[in-house]
């Protein structure tokens, strides 16, 4: 079975979690700046982890509406798709970026290691999110 990314991304970070072979769990990998060379970052990864899927969260409002900044990421996952012709799903990330720091401060991480962390663990959370549901298929 192949691997699946999941990308938190964000306007300056972006959170990178992958599957185990059997898509069962998920590990947080490593956070990425957001710049021009990101897509062929995430292409690396994929070729370097066997990855044949990827998600990447959408924010919805609370009402469950898309706003401007669920547009964002839907032309991101576009590009994302582009950059490594694989297929892109896309994940409801409500609450994954506030959950993560919940997780981090019950861990008694500091603000700086927490900072460092968040993205990446959200990214882990839409992944366990999506494979959750994928199992249920």
């Amino acid at each position: 079975m192949e691997r699946i990314l999941a990308l938190d991304a964000g306007e300056k970070r972006i959170g990178v979690a992958i599957s185990d072979p059997l898509g069962i769990t998920a590990q947080g990998l490593t956070v990425l700046e957001n710049s021009p060379r990101v897509f062929d970052e995430i292409k690396e990864i994929c070729q370097k982890y066997a990855v044949g899927r990827i998600v990447v969260g959408l924010p919805r409002n609370m009402d469950n509406t898309l706003g401007p900044r669920a547009q964002w990421s839907r032309q991101f996952a576009e590009k994302v798709a582009r950059a490594t012709g694989l297929p892109v799903d896309m994940e409801d990330e409500r609450l994954t970026t506030a959950a993560a720091a919940r997780v981090l401060l019950d861990a008694d991480l500091s603000r700086k290691k927490r900072r460092r962390v968040v993205d990446k663990t959200a990214a882990v959370l839409i992944l366990q999110s999506y494979l959750a549901k994928d199992v249920k298929k």
